[in-house]
């Protein structure tokens, strides 16, 4: 289901007429270096706060909001909005365009100028929903930071390149299942949410967007191995895809031998390939290195 853009630039929300002017008064442009495509629909951003099932009480942090089109659809639906930005200029001219467009909520606003990727604190109540228009060059990094660093995060709605968010919501056995799928399952249990068209952005991207949803597990995975070390399996699993466990994790292990002992141990066969592995099959593995 792809989207066109709207002309319903009613209320507080952004259309591509203020998107346009605003850049041009802040001499900006969008980067590809920076990965931003700017959002100008505002039934867009509309209906990702209705697909991330934001709720009054929710306190939302969002990563690259740009010139605030989502920020401000956030910001009438939640109780509050933290928003990280690294760009000097967007993020200098965000405070002032949320007073001027949703006055009564700007209290409800915070603003961290910081790269995504170091922040570890957040300002106010710990977030509860992460939802994002999530710049394309670093939207896995930054999402599996997010959900690790700040565990009250409970949903997560990402726009991210289709490509994408067909691997995270990849499950085992398919051709694009791996290191992002399995990462994302161990925090959350993760979905598709719908497709996004490329008409909605200003430059319109050359690929197409999709929306990927994550609802953190209710209790973590229980395992004597630690995070580090389970994805330190799956990254080796990985690395070379066309390979036999045994031999992708004999690195790891030390040996093929001890890669096989490990596997075996943990109930999954040697000749298996990552990607037909569960997360908690990469778990078992985890747990039974000698």
């Amino acid at each position: 289901m792809s989207s066109s853009p709207s002309t319903d630039d009613s209320g507080a929300l952004l259309g591509p007429a203020d998107i346009r002017e605003l850049a041009a008064a802040l001499g900006v442009r969008p980067t590809k270096q920076r990965g931003q495509n700017f959002v100008i629909d505002a039934n867009t951003v509309r209906r990702i706060v209705r697909t991330a099932e934001v709720r009054p009480d929710d306190v939302v942090v969002e990563v690259g909001p740009g010139l605030g089109s989502l920020t401000l659809a956030l910001l009438e639906a939640a109780d509050r909005v933290t928003a990280v930005e690294i760009d000097d200029v967007l993020a200098a001219a965000l405070p002032a365009t949320i007073a001027a467009r949703l006055p009564a909520r700007a209290d409800r606003f915070a603003l961290v100028h910081s790269d995504a990727m170091q922040v570890t604190e957040l300002p106010g109540p710990a977030p509860t929903a992460l939802v994002a228009n999530l710049p394309y060059n670093v939207a896995v990094p930054v999402l599996l930071h997010m959900l690790a660093q700040f565990p009250s995060i409970e949903r997560t709605l990402v726009m991210v390149q289709a490509e994408v968010a067909d691997r995270l919501a990849a499950a085992p056995g398919s051709k694009v299942y791996g290191v992002p799928s399995v990462k994302a399952a161990w925090y959350a249990h993760v979905k598709r949410a719908g497709s996004i068209g490329r008409n909605v952005f200003w430059p319109a991207p050359n690929v197409d967007s999709g929306l990927v949803s994550l609802v953190r597990r209710e209790k973590p995975i229980e395992t004597t191995a630690s995070r580090a070390e389970v994805f330190a399996v799956v990254d080796a699993a990985f690395a070379q895809r066309r390979k036999t466990l045994r031999a992708a994790l004999s690195g790891w292990a030390g040996s093929a031998a001890a890669a096989e002992a490990a596997l075996v141990a943990a109930g999954v066969s040697p000749q298996a390939r990552g990607e037909a592995l569960t997360v908690d099959e990469f778990v078992a593995i985890a747990e039974h290195k000698q």
